[in-house]
């Protein structure tokens, strides 16, 4: 009998498991038609997770035990500053690459690049690449990457590229859409368009492009600043 007690003393939960949405901050991007911002990593087990990644296992996690929690912050503006990245216990993503007059950042998804740089290219499981300028010497920039499509590239020497669209969750409930990417920079044709989940839009004619959406991972809007 006292051996039946311990077992049944022993027959309780030891554990819990727990969906979850890891999504990191998104890039940052600069003035003179840079490329715009990839959007943060996005890791989840509802909805879908970035890259065309296969949609995750939900985490088990033990009784009394502390989880390490960070919340990646967005890229700064002004140059090529990726974003943060972002952990729930040991699932982490990574931050959004940042964009410039340059090659576009590698990321959590790649920013878009300046001209005809290189884009920068998303992490699998997490995000897709940025777009691609034109040839000439026109002023603009390719698109961020978001978590469900790649960045797209521009379409003349004066237009920056569209940011790619994001994924939708419904783990709070209530589908939302997260991770978009930044539109491209541009010119007197216009700033690449935001990418749907909190992208920003690449600004244009002596218009500075727009911040992603605070709480969504959206990679930033390319600037477009007048060389004088």
């Amino acid at each position: 009998m006292p051996i039946l007690g311990i077992i049944a003393s022993q027959n309780r939960p030891r554990g819990f498991t727990v969906d979850y949405l890891v999504l990191a901050g998104g890039g940052g991007t600069g003035a003179n038609g840079a490329g715009g911002g990839g959007a943060g990593g996005l890791r989840s087990t509802v909805g879908a997770t970035g890259g065309g990644g296969s949609l995750e296992t939900a985490l088990t996690c033990a009784l009394a035990t502390n989880f390490t929690v960070t919340v990646g912050a967005g890229g700064a503006s002004g140059g090529s500053n990726s974003g943060s990245g972002s952990t729930f216990s040991t699932k982490s993503s990574l931050g959004g690459g940042g964009g410039s007059t340059g090659a576009g950042g590698n990321g959590g998804s790649g920013a878009g690049a300046h001209r005809t740089n290189t884009a920068g290219t998303g992490t699998s499981g997490e995000g897709n690449s940025g777009g691609v300028g034109t040839a000439t010497n026109g002023s603009n920039g390719g698109g961020g990457g978001g978590a469900a499509a790649a960045g797209a590239n521009t379409t003349g020497n004066a237009r920056g590229g569209n940011g790619g669209s994001g994924n939708a969750s419904a783990i709070t409930g209530t589908s939302v859409t997260r991770a978009g990417g930044g539109g491209g920079g541009g010119d007197t044709d216009g700033g690449g368009t935001a990418g749907a989940g909190g992208g920003g839009t690449g600004g244009n004619t002596g218009a500075n492009g727009s911040a992603g959406t605070i709480n969504t991972g959206g990679g930033a809007g390319g600037w477009w600043c007048k060389y004088w």
